[in-house]
């Protein structure tokens, strides 16, 4: 969709963007090289100016500290979510005092010099991980080796609505923890009181903790890896909590289960992202069918069944779809009660759906 672009624009640049007959769209970073090569920061008749990205980290900091009012609940949250803060290219999470950033644009790479002392202020912060996928990294042309300002940080540990989580970054995936499901896991908790609960692909174990601390009878988590396995016992340690842990692929545990008969009052489906981009669409809708259609059979008649997507290319339309259509393959009904998503530090821009990646949906079981 790009035209004409001035000679003198350099990879990194702010740029003003201009509509097909010359009129102004908006402003945003070019890079020539990358598979994105146009990342629109705002709309309208705009001239490049770098305050409007101090201004941008101002108000992230003012909704979640002052609107939202985070700090009074968790140590834990998201300070930036890219384009939906105005700030394409940049994930920033915090973690006690510690900012946990994620780069995927050359151009916030070339500004993190001036923006992490802002974010600092905006946040309360003192420290600083910078990180970038190495095939972004390699695409978007970043320098190679870590940022100037790149901390390694220990092991920390962090609390969420009452309950400590040690964020050992140099064992986690993304930025660390995942905050966007915070209001879902609390939730969650709610359900698990006195009932044998199931959490599949665990991760560091945080539906889980919440089950246990809520006083459910009996809770079972599963994950893949192995290092996310060992980090979710310490969080049970760090909390006396109760749950049996086993180091499995989900699918073909899920299959040994109902060979054996094995059902839970309430189950929790929380996969890794099945849909990296628009060529594996239909293999990534397969997997959600394929793995919601076997996880309805552990739970028991009348039980909890919740499930959950974190691909943004899956709309919460064809979401929900696989899930009905899942259970009355199986001629079960679900009694939706729920469907909810991230907190509302990820928030959702209104000309970018896909910002809205994650979707959970909260259902009984009906034979």
């Amino acid at each position: 969709m790009i035209g004409d672009v001035s000679t003198d624009c350099k990879a990194g640049d702010l740029v003003k963007v201009l509509g097909k007959k010359g009129e102004p769209f908006g402003i945003g970073f070019w890079n020539p090289r990358a598979k994105i090569p146009l990342r629109i920061a705002a709309h309208g008749d705009l001239e490049p100016d770098e305050d409007f990205f101090a201004s941008a980290i101002r108000r992230a900091g003012l909704l979640r500290r002052e609107i939202l009012r985070l700090d009074d609940c968790t140590e834990a949250y998201r300070c930036v979510h890219g384009d939906a803060d105005q700030l394409p290219g940049l994930i920033v999470d915090k973690f006690a005092d510690v900012l946990s950033i994620e780069v995927s644009s050359l151009a916030v790479w070339q500004r993190l010099e001036s923006w992490v002392p802002m974010m600092h202020e905006a946040f309360g912060t003192q420290r600083v991980r910078i990180q970038a996928d190495p095939e972004i990294a390699r695409v978007e042309s970043l320098p190679i080796g870590s940022h100037p300002l790149h901390q390694s940080i220990r092991p920390l540990k962090i609390r969420e609505y009452g309950i400590p989580y040690e964020i050992n970054f140099a064992d986690s995936h993304k930025t660390g923890f995942f905050c966007d499901q915070r209001e879902n896991r609390k939730r969650f908790g709610t359900l698990c009181t006195g009932r044998d609960v199931l959490d599949l692909c665990c991760y560091t174990g945080g539906f889980s903790v919440h089950a246990a601390m809520a006083g459910a009878n009996e809770v079972t988590a599963v994950d893949l890896d192995e290092r996310a396995v060992e980090m979710a016992k310490r969080n049970a340690n760090i909390n006396q909590a109760r749950i049996k842990f086993t180091h499995a692929d989900a699918f073909t545990w899920v299959r040994t289960m109902i060979e054996n008969g094995r059902q839970w009052d309430v189950v929790l489906a929380d996969p890794p992202k099945f849909i990296h981009g628009k060529d594996e669409d239909r293999l990534g809708y397969n997997k959600y069918c394929d793995l919601n259609a076997l996880v309805l059979k552990l739970v028991k008649p009348g039980g909890i069944f919740v499930t959950c997507s974190c691909s943004g290319m899956l709309s919460p339309d064809d979401f929900e779809r696989i899930i009905i259509s899942a259970a009355h393959r199986q001629n079960l009904r679900l009694q939706i009660i729920a469907r909810t998503g991230a907190g509302g530090d990820h928030p959702t821009l209104s000309n970018y759906p896909e910002s809205q990646y994650l979707k959970v949906i909260w259902a009984r079981v009906l034979a």
